[in-house]
């Protein structure tokens, strides 16, 4: 219960885990993209005052567990960091935008959400930190 934020008109503890992929699968968050996406990643949570708990980038796909407040749907969560971090990284990478300028987008347009309970935050973000198998 150590989780809990104490709001104005509410207590709540409110996480999700969201895994998104790049179109295609295509290895690309490595080295300076992986760097610049982590950065945009937090710069985004701050602007929208939500809380990145863990992140793990993978070469092709993003595991990361977010808490916000009750207020914030997660489907807005995914749709603003997809399209904020996809902007973000074409203007510093054009290499990166140049190979994606065909299809449209950075990012495939599905992905996977979970609500985390208290139960078993711990256990997502272990699961989460030993994504990297680099």
């Amino acid at each position: 219960m150590n989780n809990l934020i104490h709001a104005r008109t509410c207590v709540y503890n409110v996480g999700y885990h969201i895994v998104f992929t790049v179109k295609y699968r295509q290895k690309v968050l490595t080295g300076k993209v992986a760097t610049r996406l982590k950065e945009v990643l937090h710069q985004v949570a701050q602007d929208k005052e939500f809380i990145i708990e863990t992140m793990e980038l993978m070469p092709d796909h993003v595991h990361i567990f977010v808490s916000t407040k009750p207020t914030v749907a997660p489907t807005d969560i995914v749709r603003t960091i997809k399209s904020i971090s996809a902007i973000k990284l074409f203007d510093k990478h054009p290499k990166l935008k140049k190979f994606y300028a065909r299809c449209g987008s950075l990012w495939s347009k599905g992905y996977f959400i979970d609500t985390v309970g208290n139960a078993n935050i711990e256990t997502i973000k272990e699961y989460i930190v030993n994504q990297d198998f680099q």
